[in-house]
């Protein structure tokens, strides 16, 4: 009865800090005019129509403009920890605070594909 006791209390211990960790990360708010200052080095890459790496294997490049913000944001944070594997972007994204991933997620948010830094395919 105590083993299930110790792990009811080490259940809850992590529900408890998964939860703050959400809230702490909820609070963040992005800001699509802060983002559109903050874009210069995407547009190198997704703001060209049809454009392809060819390191470290060739990958199609994707147009951003009109993307889900929650998706930007969970994208951006997990290249940040390297868990989403395209070295370019960890280390553009390792040099990004979370206001900068928010507020680059809410511009590309309140795109279209055929806005300006996403030119229409």
């Amino acid at each position: 009865m105590n083993k299930f006791v110790g792990k009811c209390a080490v259940i809850a211990a992590l529900s408890g800090l998964a939860g703050f960790a959400t809230q702490a990360f909820a609070d963040v708010v992005g800001n699509a005019k802060a983002g559109q200052g903050k874009v210069s080095t995407c547009i190198g890459c997704h703001g060209i129509p049809g454009y392809r790496t060819a390191y470290p294997e060739v990958y199609r490049v994707p147009m951003l403009g009109g993307q889900s913000a929650r998706y930007l944001d969970n994208a951006l944070h997990e290249y940040k920890k390297n868990n989403r594997h395209f070295e370019t972007m960890h280390a553009t994204a390792a040099s990004l605070s979370d206001q900068d991933i928010a507020d680059i997620a809410a511009y590309y948010a309140a795109q279209t594909p055929a806005s300006k830094n996403n030119p229409e395919r």
